[in-house]
């Protein structure tokens, strides 16, 4: 499940910088980022859209997400364990994706991985939020690495996931509402927080 934020009203809205430059950042920082994120292929899209942008900025990777949905069956890591070799190359072919060889095999990796971590754990949502934080932050730094996503990075690193360091942790983290790094002053920070805490209320979040 992925929580949206309500309708923004007629008032002037805040909201963090960096989304300010164009619409599609602005919808997105909206409706998605920051927000509590439980589905399996919506988390799974996360993970690999971050480590797709991972050198690059995020709005080239939001400008080709159609791309890289359609190229990836939509996210449905199941569908993904399957691809072979050919899918690769067909994928390094596709210009509506991000071209590189190390995140696609990584992207094909990461989903036989996933299937892993369901097997073991029912969800990806199971054994990802438990490593969120259980304190909402006290300030409005941003940090690129923390204690969490370190920890995050090393346990799948430990399940052989590739591409995914501490910092690429992190973003995710920001990105599926695990943390919540809006700007005290947004207009959503408060809605992104409650669905952080309705989250972490789920009993089968077991503490790591």
């Amino acid at each position: 499940m992925t929580y949206t934020a309500d309708p923004a009203s007629s008032a002037p809205l805040q909201r963090c910088a960096w989304c300010e430059s164009d619409a599609a950042m602005r919808d997105y920082h909206d409706h998605e980022w920051g927000f509590a994120t439980l589905d399996d292929t919506a988390l799974f899209e996360k993970l690999c859209l971050e480590s797709f942008q991972s050198g690059l900025s995020w709005r080239t990777i939001l400008n080709k997400r159609a791309g890289f949905r359609a190229a990836f069956a939509d996210f449905d890591f199941a569908q993904i364990a399957q691809f072979t070799a050919a899918d690769t190359e067909r994928l390094l072919a596709d210009a509506a994706i991000v071209r590189h060889r190390g995140k696609i095999e990584a992207t094909l990796n990461n989903a036989r991985r996933a299937q892993d971590i369901v097997a073991e754990y029912g969800s990806l949502a199971a054994f990802f939020w438990p490593f969120a934080p259980r304190t909402a932050k006290q300030d409005s730094t941003i940090p690129s690495v923390t204690a969490e996503s370190t920890a995050l990075s090393k346990a799948l690193k430990q399940r052989g996931w590739a591409f995914f360091g501490p910092t690429t942790a992190y973003a995710f983290m920001q990105a599926s509402g695990m943390v919540n790094d809006h700007a005290p002053h947004c207009h959503v920070h408060a809605q992104a927080e409650a669905t952080r805490v309705q989250a972490l209320a789920q009993q089968s979040w077991a503490a790591r």
